[in-house]
């Protein structure tokens, strides 16, 4: 499964691939908003949004992008492993 990850903590990037590649699913991180941000999320199966740790705009970019791929749509509030493991636990 391919996954986006929008939000979270810079830091935790590495971490936040970890997890995934455990879990044997592709994945792009997005911690900051760049210029063509919704041509590089591409088409992933899942999107995940860390609300806490992320722009408005940023959130509307990947809603429109979700629902034109029509991509699972998870919304967590906060960004931490522990989240992001439950979540991938609980998918699939």
């Amino acid at each position: 499964m391919s996954i986006v990850i929008v939000g979270g903590h810079e830091r935790m990037v590495g971490q936040y691939k970890k997890i995934c590649r455990n879990y044997h699913h592709k994945v792009k991180v997005f911690t900051q908003m760049s210029a063509d941000l919704n041509k590089q999320m591409g088409r992933p199966d899942m999107f995940i949004l860390f609300t806490n740790t992320v722009s408005h705009k940023m959130v509307k970019c990947a809603l429109d992008e979700a629902k034109r791929s029509k991509a699972q749509l998870i919304r967590c509030h906060t960004s931490s492993s522990t989240a992001l493991t439950d979540i991938l636990e609980n998918v699939g």
